[in-house]
This record gives C-alpha cells, sequence and structure tokens, in this order.
C-alpha cells in the first residue's frame, strides 16, 4: 500500500496525478496535480487496545546534599488514539523533596529522516497540560486527566525513508534539576476504536442493578393525591379572587409586566379524588344461567 501524504521539516511524501498529451511533430503538452494519499490504520487492532503503564523515581539534589526522592507512576487506556479524541491520564506523583514541583504532559512528534545512510531527527511538541503544583511531602493523582489530540499527520511506520512517531510523555518540573520524566509510545491511527459501545452497555446495566434497591421502597398502592380543597380553602378562595376583576389600565400595563394581572386560583378547584368512578357507563347487569343436562 502507498505511504500516507506528508510534508516534515526536512521531506515530504507527495504523490502527483499527470497526463500526456503527445502529437507528432509538436512537442507534448502536460499537466500535473497533486493527490492526497491517506494509508489507514485502525486503532481497535488488539496490538493497540494494550494499556501502557511506566514508573520512575529521581533522587533530588547532588552528592551528600540531597533533598529527598520524586516518584512518578503514570498510566494510559490505550495505546492508539485518533485526531480529535481526549486521552484520558492516570498518574501518581509523590513529592518528597523540599521543593515545590509542577507535573505536565505533553504530546511529541518525531520525524525520522533516512537517506544515504544518513539519519536525520526532527522533534516537536503538539500539544502539552498542566497539572497543580506540589509541595513538599504531598502528593497527588491524575484520575483521567484528558488530553486532547489536536489535528496532526496520522503515523507514518512502514516508510523506508521517513518515519513519524508520536509518544506521551509525562514529567515533572523541578526548579534547580533535571525533570524527571516517563514517555509512552503512541499511534495516531485514522479510523477510530468501536469498542466504546459495549463499555456503555456495561455501565448502564452496572446503573440499573445499582438502582434496583429504588423498586422495594415503592408501595404496591400509591398513595392519593392530595384534596385541592383541603390545600385552598373557600374563604381564602373568595378572599383573593374578586367577583368582577378591576379593569387594566393601558398606560400601567406599558411600564409593568403582563404577568402582574394574572390572578392565582382563577378557576373552580378540582372534585374530590376517588377510586370509585362517580359516573359508571351504563352496563347491563349479567345474570348467571345454569345448564341441566
Amino acid at each position: 500500500p502507498l505511504v500516507t501524504s506528508f510534508t516534515g521539516k526536512y521531506g515530504s511524501i507527495q504523490y502527483y496525478v499527470k497526463a500526456v498529451l503527445e502529437r507528432p511533430a509538436v512537442p507534448d503538452q502536460s499537466v500535473q496535480t497533486e493527490l492526497q494519499v491517506i494509508s489507514h490504520i485502525d486503532v481497535s487492532s488488539p496490538a493497540l487496545l494494550t494499556p501502557v503503564l511506566r514508573s520512575q523515581e529521581k533522587m533530588v539534589g547532588c552528592w551528600f546534599f540531597t533533598s529527598g526522592p520524586v516518584s512518578l507512576s503514570a498510566k494510559i487506556e490505550r495505546k492508539g488514539y485518533c485526531n480529535g479524541e481526549a486521552i484520558p491520564i492516570y498518574a501518581e506523583i509523590e513529592n518528597c523533596s523540599s521543593r515545590l514541583i509542577v507535573p505536565k504532559a505533553a504530546i511529541f512528534q518525531t520525524q525520522t529522516y533516512l537517506a544515504s545512510g544518513k539519519t536525520k531527527t526532527f522533534r516537536q511538541m503538539v500539544a502539552n497540560v498542566r497539572g497543580n503544583h506540589i509541595a513538599s511531602g504531598s502528593t497527588d493523582t491524575w484520575n483521567g486527566k484528558t488530553l486532547k489530540i489536536p489535528p496532526v499527520s496520522p503515523s507514518i511506520l512502514d516508510c523506508c525513508i521517513i518515519r513519524v512517531e508520536y509518544s506521551l510523555a509525562v514529567y515533572i518540573h523541578i526548579p534547580g534539576a533535571k525533570k524527571l520524566m516517563i514517555e509512552m509510545p503512541l499511534v495516531i491511527g485514522t479510523i477510530p476504536c468501536i469498542g466504546f459501545s459495549s463499555r456503555n452497555s456495561s455501565i448502564t446495566s452496572q446503573f440499573s442493578m445499582d438502582m434496583s434497591w429504588l423498586a422495594l421502597t415503592m408501595p404496591e398502592h400509591p398513595e392519593a393525591p392530595p384534596n385541592y380543597a383541603d390545600v385552598v380553602s373557600e374563604e381564602e378562595f373568595s378572599r383573593h379572587v374578586p367577583a368582577y376583576p378591576p379593569p387594566i389600565d393601558c398606560e400601567d400595563q406599558l411600564c409593568c409586566p403582563v404577568f402582574a394581572y394574572i390572578q392565582e386560583f382563577r378557576f373552580q378547584p378540582p372534585p374530590l379524588y376517588s377510586e370509585i368512578d362517580p359516573h359508571p357507563a351504563d352496563v347491563e347487569e349479567i345474570q348467571p344461567v345454569s345448564f341441566m343436562l
């Protein structure tokens, strides 16, 4: 298959469609146009659905003047993602040093060019996120901190002259010392993962199981609603509703909201609630009939 079209720092992969018109005794005429090619990468493949976990620890200071270690462990649910997806990052940071540290995460793109037996590499950051400061003797946990993937070129892993690779780096900025970094490989694909429907169904089943206790608290025969006449007495009804509502002045209506003139309890209260129909339908009584055989 053809490699995905790409334009990088020191090289590019481009495709053209060229048409040539050949005529005798006349120079040939040609025209060409660029063609974009995308080599699809399915993120749902088993190799890209495996989680990635890394951990590392660093002692802050030098020689005998050490202030304590800083430890970091990070995890992502899978290796493959697509453009526009948000990567949930799970991390645990422990600061046992005497310095104020800042955890960060970033997506790096690495372009590798191979030609004439030589290799040239270009690396750039395409997205990043920052966490909260962690004081000395404190810990912090990332329970799915998201980092959205911007529109970037898909990974190119099967080309002999240009390779485009991605990685997710979770690192800690330590003042006065070299940063502590964990780097996990990423693959940017073109076909998104389809495993979310099964996950949603499992979450729904768990929710329905957790809410099963609600059926135990509901009575078999629901209680009748309250009587409207008990809530609003005849005395209150006659006090709030005048026999003839006063006319509304047009001048006052321009400066006051129209909702101010809506009267409360303009209608008579509904009849009393009863489980027996007060107006039953006319049904002929059916007398039992016995047969003697």
